[in-house]
């Protein structure tokens, strides 16, 4: 069948590959691959800055947003032929650890975590795959095709709850909310905000096009510049990954305030701060700074909610582009009005 393949450490290695039929230990449920959607990680996957495929493999499956239609479920596995289905990308780790055997598998301790897509197993990529009903999310039917962005939104779902109980330190009922990327991740962090009822302000360089208008729609503000914020961020959702924004961004923290770390930067980068000074704001105004990563099951299942509840036109215009499987590579060359583009399993 045909998958979406890359050669672990070698760059340039993306292409449109032939695998044998997915092993049944990947799971019992058997899905038609429907779609996958691009991120950044794909990108450093392809440039063979990291990923590792199956022991003994010479390539990879790629692809971790996933959206399926289920071929065959065994009885009693919760699902039936026809069901959407979209799978989990992090499996524990089989020592585990202590956060693995709590089911806190994205919280993982030692690293020996398996992802779908990214380490030590194939991901979603191709016109089939396998998935243990217990890492199988449901789709409901009236998502449809967005379903595909069930994973990247519980990426927000979790880190909004980290943001959460970190502001439960003591009071916490925040007002403002700073995003910095207009990304489909900072998109998506700034549809919760609104959906909360937060003042939602959205930091981005591009000064045009699909991302202003899509903040617009949500009722919040675009920025362009750092210095036309007109408020003190209770919350900082930073979804950039650079380290000067990151730097900036924090200073303008309120008291008590979360910013929550969720963007790496593709490459090494070293700026000149004052860290001393961000050290003492920091500690004077009891402000916290946490990295989240990754989704445990539960923050799925949040983000099947917050795209039903969402409206879905607003969805519909995140994905700006959808390429055939047949020519999935040419989905990792960005264009100009990119948001999300996702690659068509079936074409």
């Amino acid at each position: 069948m045909r998958a979406m393949t890359v050669t672990p450490g070698k760059a340039d290695s993306a292409k449109l590959g032939e695998v044998g039929d997915p092993p049944g230990s990947d799971g019992s449920v058997l899905v038609e691959g429907l779609l996958t959607g691009i991120c950044g990680t794909d990108i450093e996957l392809v440039s063979g800055a990291f990923g590792s495929g199956r022991p003994g493999a010479d390539h990879l499956v790629i692809g971790h947003e996933s959206l399926g239609r289920v071929l065959e479920a065994p009885a009693g596995s919760g699902f039936a032929t026809g069901d959407l289905v979209a799978g989990v990308v992090r499996r524990p780790d089989p020592e585990p650890c202590p956060a693995c055997a709590r089911g806190e598998w994205d919280f993982c301790r030692n690293g020996l975590y398996t992802e779908r897509g990214i380490k030590e197993m194939d991901g979603y990529g191709a016109e089939r795959w396998r998935v243990d009903p217990f890492f199988a999310v449901p789709i409901p039917a009236e998502l449809g095709h967005l379903g595909v962005l069930v994973e990247p939104a519980s990426v927000i779902t979790k880190a909004w709850e980290q943001v959460d109980l970190a502001g439960r330190r003591s009071w916490f009922g925040p007002q403002h909310v700073l995003v910095t990327g207009a990304g489909p991740i900072g998109l998506l962090s700034a549809l919760i905000a609104r959906q909360r009822g937060y003042d939602v302000h959205v930091l981005d360089r591009v000064p045009d096009g699909p991302k202003p208008e899509l903040v617009r729609a949500l009722g919040g503000t675009y920025l362009t510049d750092l210095a036309d914020l007109s408020v003190v961020p209770d919350v900082v959702i930073e979804a950039t990954g650079v380290g000067q924004v990151v730097f900036d961004c924090a200073k303008l923290l309120a008291p008590a305030g979360v910013m929550c770390l969720i963007g790496i930067s593709p490459g090494p980068a070293s700026i000149d701060v004052q860290l001393d000074a961000l050290i003492r704001q920091l500690v004077v105004r009891n402000a916290a700074l946490v990295g989240s990563v990754n989704a445990g099951k539960r923050h799925y299942a949040d983000a099947v909610d917050v795209l039903l509840t969402a409206d879905r036109t607003w969805l519909e215009r995140l994905i700006t582009r959808t390429v055939p499987l047949s020519d999935w590579p040419s989905a990792l060359v960005r264009e100009a009005d990119d948001i999300k583009v996702v690659v068509d399993l079936q074409a």
